[in-house]
């Protein structure tokens, strides 16, 4: 993250992606991801406007990109490893989510167009890559070490979930985003009985998943 002492002039393009991206996205909300966001932004930070073009080459999804990569940074500095270390795993996972929607409230119309954006056909590969380095970065603060399959499957869940959540949040109008966080919970506690169930058809001496097992409690279910 960029610190205060940090002159504009000083930073790495990537550095100057990350400092711009929160008054992009803040432009967005009017003007959409564009050269005008961008440009918005490079002159409330004072930055040359050619330079702040220059540092997204790629158009709207670099810009998106940038903003969260913003928030992954901001949530992994506000979530040292003490913060989290005394809830249990579902209240980190929890705490993480919702911080990365604080983070993004008031800008619901620059996250829908950044939404509709990234489901385009030639952005969907890039979309997935986002979304599983978010999902990545939020187990890792939640101190998952998994690096079996559950690394995977915990990932894709979680991602998931957020998508689907914040294309709740978009649109909600609920006070203090009751919906939204209403939703989240019903999808996490969704995770929790997934995890258990896992637990039951998995061998705890290997671990695999065996289709067998898993056919044999669906025609024979414990009673």
């Amino acid at each position: 993250m960029v610190t205060a002492e940090q002159s504009m002039s000083d930073l790495t393009v990537d550095e100057l992606r990350l400092a711009l991206a929160p008054g992009i996205a803040q432009a967005a909300v009017f003007d959409g991801w564009s050269d005008e966001a961008v440009a918005g932004a490079a002159a409330t930070a004072g930055v040359d406007p050619d330079v702040a073009a220059y540092a997204f080459p790629g158009g709207p999804m670099d810009m998106i990109s940038a903003w969260i990569a913003s928030v992954d940074a901001a949530m992994i500095a506000a979530f040292p490893p003490e913060t989290l270390a005394e809830l249990p795993v579902h209240k980190r996972v929890r705490r993480l989510l919702v911080f990365r929607l604080e983070r993004v409230t008031g800008m619901e119309e620059a996250l829908r167009r950044a939404l509709a954006i990234m489901a385009m056909p030639q952005n969907a590969t890039r979309a997935l890559k986002l979304g599983w380095e978010s999902a990545d970065t939020m187990w890792r603060l939640a101190g998952d070490t998994a690096t079996d399959y559950n690394h995977y499957t915990k990932r894709a869940t979680l991602g998931a979930v957020y998508a689907a959540t914040l294309a709740v949040f978009v649109d909600d109008k609920s006070e203090d985003k009751a919906e939204t966080l209403a939703f989240l919970d019903r999808r996490l506690a969704g995770i929790g009985r997934f995890e258990k169930f896992k637990g039951q058809i998995l061998r705890p001496d290997a671990e695999h998943f065996s289709m067998a097992r898993f056919l044999g409690r669906l025609r024979y279910p414990a009673r």
